[in-house]
């Protein structure tokens, strides 16, 4: 190892949204920070497509949040539908937040918008650099990292992976990761269609086959995910419209006429035993991970790195450590509640007896004439602490 070592107070490992998150919060708030990323850009796709009001709330001081409200569009709306059949309606104009709404936002925009803020700030990402594991050194950790082939040490109070489903810092650290993957694979894609629903409603709809969402996205785009035995690698054209024919409306069809980008992925629903170990944390992805059902993935990162700035501030000007004992605790619960709603959607829309399908269709129908349980759910799925 190179003996040129870069002191900061915390090292962050992974520049996506949380990271990125991460690193400008605490550079607001006087923090020194190392950030580092194996890929030499940030995400040129859409993935995580929605900001949820909570998110929104915690991401005002770093003056982010008017940028993403430019570039987003506002969606007050989510409805379970079965076909043509609305089951239950989700309204957030009645939440209790000033962002009474879900935000379609791609991914690599609030990345940029994120990106800025930290650069805005003083701060660089350090990529492309490949992190390769770490060690403890009383009060310090040292990691050792690679870039340009060389091996360097970097060394700080904190370090923090950010570096997503397979985080090495959350390997290295052997923090266990408990769950397990879903047999179906999700298809995600971006298209340009005719639509006949708002663009102010998210809609996922419920079919034999499996479950449907479509959710419009800024430019006259729409964001479709869907649950497939075996999905192709890249679906096409006429998979997309398949997938719409069989499980979308059918008084008014849905038809694509062009596919922006599309994937294959297979969602796994896992939790680490707990987001600290000794001066290593974890954040996002690497700390929790789940299915897509909600759109809470990336909002749930943003709010633990957000949390987590202001415990490692606070801890760093009077080294009480309790503080980031209580985020780990609050972080674990808030990940197992998360991961917990989004299991059971997906479970729910993936229901295979037409017995079972009844059934579910029936119990989200009764839920939804209740004003309360619609209240709740709207306030959860925005992730607004409870009341």
């Amino acid at each position: 190892m190179s003996s040129q070592a870069f002191a900061a107070d915390v090292m962050v490992v992974g520049a996506g949204p949380t990271g990125l998150a991460l690193a400008a919060e605490l550079r607001r708030l006087g923090v020194s920070i190392h950030i580092v990323d194996a890929q030499a850009e940030g995400a040129n796709t859409s993935r995580a497509a929605v900001v949820h009001a909570r998110t929104l709330e915690v991401l005002e001081p770093l003056g982010v949040t008017a940028h993403l409200l430019q570039d987003g569009l506002k969606v007050p709306t989510f409805r379970i539908r079965d076909r043509d059949n609305v089951l239950l309606s989700i309204d957030f104009s009645t939440i209790p937040s000033a962002y009474p709404f879900a935000l379609m936002c791609p991914q690599d925009r609030t990345e940029a918008i994120l990106l800025a803020s930290l650069e805005k700030l003083g701060g660089k990402v350090d990529r492309p650099c490949d992190f390769l594991g770490f060690e403890t050194e009383g009060s310090q950790v040292v990691a050792t990292v690679r870039s340009d082939g060389i091996r360097r040490g970097i060394r700080s109070r904190w370090l923090v992976g950010c570096d997503g489903m397979h985080s090495r810092v959350r390997d290295v650290a052997q923090i266990a990761f408990e769950g397990a993957v879903y047999e179906q694979s999700f298809v995600l894609a971006d298209v340009r269609m005719d639509w006949p629903g708002s663009r102010e409603e998210v809609s996922l709809f419920l079919a034999p086959e499996g479950l449907l969402v479509v959710a419009p996205l800024p430019g006259d785009r729409f964001r479709i995910v869907a649950t497939m035995d075996d999905a192709p690698v890249s679906p096409s054209l006429g998979d997309v419209n398949a997938l719409l024919a069989t499980r979308g409306p059918i008084a008014v069809r849905a038809n694509v006429q062009d596919v922006l980008w599309s994937s294959r992925f297979r969602v796994h629903h896992r939790i680490a035993t707990s987001p600290r170990k000794g001066r290593v944390l974890v954040c996002g992805d690497a700390a929790h991970v789940h299915s897509p059902a909600g759109g809470q993935g990336m909002n749930t990162g943003i709010q633990d790195a957000v949390s987590l700035a202001q415990a490692l501030a606070e801890t760093l000007r009077d080294g009480n450590e309790t503080r980031i004992d209580d985020w780990a605790t609050e972080r674990h619960e808030v990940a197992a509640r998360v991961v917990t709603l989004t299991d059971r959607l997906t479970r729910m829309g993936t229901a295979r007896s037409p017995t079972a399908q009844k059934l579910r269709n029936a119990a989200i129908h009764f839920a939804g004439s209740l004003p309360m349980v619609r209240a709740a759910l709207a306030r959860n799925i925005a992730e607004l602490p409870p009341r």
